[in-house]
């Protein structure tokens, strides 16, 4: 004799099956630890992290042995094309179906603050290895994302404070019409002004314009001291070399304050000497840093950048996390909140509430074509700031999470 099951009986079978199907899942999820990595991969700023960045984060990888425990390190990898839409919902498909635990974000502040909502929402890490916008980590800050290697108010207190006391003290800016840009025109703008100096006007161009040669020319008819460039990779190249063609640097002097190693590389020390930036780390620093950027050379034929070894270092430090808290994004962070960063990145770093990694950060000058001795040497240390003094302060913050 046949008994149909009931209704109910139907549902509970469907129900126990369901269940039965998220529990494999689960188990298959638990034998892989995925990172995923986006950056810009094929733009103006891929010099800067790109193709680096992914060999950094699988050194990192190599380090940890491959695997955590039993889990094997998968790194998924994707170019976000400087379009915050592309890097959102790639986040969001890495974080949905594909079981990533954590998303490194490269290069590109207005798709970092794009896949750190993302990051909020889904209750997933984000740690923000290459952006500088300080809304990360002030006004949009959230319990889920760690801003590490650098941001524009430090770089703006370190470089621009110098060059203002050298005697700059009018300045006129050439801005990139970004997040990134309009973080670094402001920040640095207060800077000045709070040094006694003054900003006479601006000028913003769009990610990889080809001609700067009208920008250029607005600069040099302000009469200011100072061309102070809110721009970086090809655009801050181009600029400067611009800026030489254009003679602007016979009236102006052209300050960088956030430069890498790799647009020096570009314009060569003849175009680029005597210029003052700001560096959250440099290849040459010490023996360690130096040991490190030999192995990334060997894979890469080029030295290292800061945001090279900050997606190294937030790599490393996430796995420390995950051997001793778990995947568990609530404890990763409250983990990366109670340990200090000791690494060839960092020493004695602290990530705050806010979610900023607060380190030390350096004012680097570029080196004449004289005072360089080996391939790579390309700046000198002229003062090594503590975080603490240059980073946003508590009273200055808006960050929810810190207040």
């Amino acid at each position: 004799m046949n008994i149909k099951p009931k209704p109910k009986t139907k549902v509970l079978a469907a129900v126990a099956g369901l269940t039965l199907c998220l529990t494999n899942i689960a188990i298959a999820a638990d034998d892989v630890i995925k990172i995923g990595f986006i950056t810009d991969l094929s733009g103006v700023y891929a010099d800067l992290d790109g193709p680096g960045g992914v060999e950094a984060i699988k050194l990192a990888i190599a380090d940890a042995g491959g695997k955590i425990g039993n889990m094997k390190i998968e790194l998924l990898v994707a170019d976000h094309q400087n379009k915050p839409e592309i890097a959102a919902n790639r986040v969001r498909e890495w974080y949905d179906q594909q079981g990533v635990t954590v998303v490194i974000g490269g290069t590109n502040s207005s798709t970092a603050l794009a896949m750190a909502k993302i990051a909020s929402e889904k209750k997933r890490v984000f740690i923000s290895a290459g952006s500088g916008t300080t809304r990360l980590t002030n006004e949009e800050c959230n319990p889920y994302t760690i801003q590490y290697t650098y941001d524009t108010v430090s770089v703006a207190r370190v470089a621009g404070t110098a060059i203002v006391k050298q005697g700059g003290k009018s300045w006129y800016f050439l801005t990139t019409d970004l997040a990134f840009g309009h973080s670094l025109e402001a920040d640095t703008s207060e800077t000045v002004k709070t040094n006694g100096g003054t900003v006479v006007g601006a000028a913003r161009h769009p990610l990889g314009a080809t001609d700067f040669s009208s920008f250029l020319l607005l600069a040099k008819a302000s009469k200011a001291q100072v061309l102070g460039v809110a721009a970086g990779g090809g655009d801050l190249i181009n600029i400067i070399k611009g800026a030489n063609e254009f003679g602007v640097t016979k009236s102006m002097k052209v300050a960088t304050p956030l430069m890498f190693l790799t647009d020096i590389h570009a314009l060569g020390l003849q175009q680029a000497q005597g210029l003052y930036y700001t560096d959250g780390w440099y290849w040459d620093q010490n023996d360690e840093s130096r040991k490190w950027a030999k192995r990334y050379y060997e894979k890469m034929k080029k030295m290292p950048t800061m945001f090279h070894a900050g997606d190294y270092s937030a790599t490393m430090q996430y796995v420390n996390a995950v051997k001793a808290v778990g995947t568990d994004a609530d404890k990763v962070m409250t983990y990366f909140k109670q340990t200090k960063i000791n690494d060839v990145f960092a020493k004695n770093g602290v990530v705050r509430p806010d979610g900023r990694m607060v380190h030390d950060m350096h004012l680097m000058q570029v080196k004449t074509p004289a005072e360089s001795k080996y391939p790579w040497d390309y700046a000198k240390l002229i003062q090594t700031v503590p975080g603490d003094q240059v980073f946003m302060s508590k009273a200055e913050s808006k960050c929810a999470l810190w207040k």
